[in-house]
């Protein structure tokens, strides 16, 4: 299968001087402490290189469809290998119960990377469909994070359950030291199909503070000796889709977004949601990166999966 073409960029000014300030003005000291907190309040985390991942769990419920609904092409024997892989995922009567979680990556020497912000407060744009409030400020202090300690928050897309706490309802960004990294092809492709909604809560804001950072293709977000942070390009899911690719010299975590939403398509990739805006192109995707990432060690953090880090190769094939 033919993988999405990607282009390397190294993304300079915003970005780049955010990671150097937070390398330059966070001592070690602390960050050990941060990583002690998130221990000790048993958050699940993965060390790749030398950067460490936090799995931030920000709301959980079922889902509006029921499981087959959502994956119409999945067989008896495919739903049997899922169910295997992610158990908490199959309620009763065939609901879908899934989390809605973010990830924090924090980087060697000080600062953080947020990639995703959950659904946001009650009044959130995924109040009519996703379990509101979400916790995820909560759960950053409860991992010994500030919000001024964020550097970065790379939305994965404009969906409603993944921007939700990147701005208040007032229009204020959460984080008001954070650059706001998107793939210019989804917020274009908002624009094109006239979305009121995301464009004025959260794109139009980010704008106005001077805080978003719309990127092309492959971006690195940040090195270390050992290891680096870049944008992944994993277009499907929506036009724009973009996944965290977190890489160490004997290790790699994929922040894979919504490139596959269920057990389902970990170990049958060519299940497709429902919800995709290009089911073949999602598909393509998929196979892409799994195909890649069974050939080297590799953990998949994921959104929706009530598993936060699964293997690659779980699925089995």
């Amino acid at each position: 299968m033919t993988k999405p073409v990607r282009r390397r960029v190294v993304l300079l000014g915003g970005v780049a001087a955010g990671l150097s300030t937070a390398l330059g003005t966070t001592t070690a000291t602390a960050t050990a402490s941060v990583r002690t907190a998130a221990r000790a309040a048993g958050f699940a985390t993965r060390q790749a290189g030398p950067f460490e991942i936090i799995a931030l769990l920000d709301a959980h419920g079922p889902f509006f469809l029921p499981l087959r609904e959502s994956f119409g092409a999945a067989t008896d024997e495919v739903w049997a290998r899922a169910e295997r892989v992610d158990p908490g995922a199959f309620g009763p009567d065939g609901a879908w119960n899934l989390d809605f979680r973010c990830f924090a990556v924090r980087l060697p020497l000080g600062g953080v990377a947020l990639v995703d912000a959950g659904v946001g407060p009650a009044s959130s744009p995924a109040k009519s469909w996703a379990p509101v409030p979400g916790v995820l400020l909560d759960r950053l202090a409860e991992a010994g994070i500030a919000r001024d300690d964020v550097r970065l928050v790379v939305l994965t897309h404009l969906h409603e359950d993944h921007f939700g706490w990147s701005v208040s309802p007032d229009g204020v960004p959460y984080f008001p030291n954070a650059r706001y990294v998107v793939q210019r092809t989804e917020i274009e492709a908002l624009e094109r199909a006239g979305d009121d909604v995301v464009l004025s809560y959260v794109v139009e804001p980010l704008r106005r503070t001077g805080q978003l950072d719309a990127v092309d293709g492959e971006v690195c977000l940040g090195r270390a000796r050992g290891g680096a942070v870049s944008t992944l390009p994993t277009p499907g899911h929506t036009p724009g889709h973009q996944s965290v690719l977190v890489h160490g010299s004997d290790s790699r975590v994929v922040i894979t977004g919504d490139v596959l939403v269920h057990a389902v398509q970990l170990v049958e990739p060519e299940v497709s949601y429902r919800f995709e805006a290009d089911e073949v192109v999602a598909r393509r995707t998929r196979l892409a990166l799994l195909d890649d990432t069974r050939r080297r060690p590799t953990w998949l953090a994921t959104a929706h999966l009530t598993r936060p880090f699964v293997r690659a190769d779980e699925g089995g094939c």
